[in-house]
């Protein structure tokens, strides 16, 4: 059965709890709130490279994908951001994810893949601003054949 009737609505879901995610552990790190950077309670130093710059990245790019604004560019960063912590921070554990604690962020970077690729999906301001170019489009041109007439 292919059934595609969700498609949209389940693709603006997983954005939002993904965005919704990284969000948090932007400002775990940034502000030391929700157990803080690493359950540690304590806020990354600002301007600590990699750590403060990453949670930034965490915190802007989270909330763009969260209300689907600028998705596609935001969802390539985070990905990019999240493949960069990989193979620097994780993979000099271990090969793998499970064994070099870098699940999260390899789940992180394959779901912000998808979400570049894919888009936003309908319930996001992206979808909002597309509908009303289109419609001043439609009626600006209705306007021009309406003269011409």
């Amino acid at each position: 059965m292919n059934d595609v009737r969700f498609k949209g609505s389940v693709l603006s879901l997983f954005r939002i709890v993904v965005g919704l995610l990284f969000v948090c552990h932007g400002l775990a790190s940034i502000f030391g709130v929700l157990g803080g950077n690493r359950g540690t309670g304590q806020p990354v130093p600002m301007g600590q490279w990699p750590g403060w710059w990453a949670a930034l990245i965490q915190l802007v790019c989270g909330g763009l994908v969260l209300i689907g604004l600028l998705t596609r560019p935001a969802a390539l960063l985070a990905s990019g951001s999240m493949a960069y912590a990989y193979f620097t921070v994780h993979q000099e554990k271990g090969l793998l994810p499970m064994t070099n604690g870098g699940e999260a962020a390899a789940m992180f970077c394959w779901s912000f893949l998808l979400v570049a690729v894919l888009g936003a999906g309908p319930w996001a301001v992206d979808a909002l601003l597309r509908r009303d170019r289109t419609e001043l489009t439609d009626r600006s041109t209705d306007r021009r054949a309406a003269a011409t007439a």
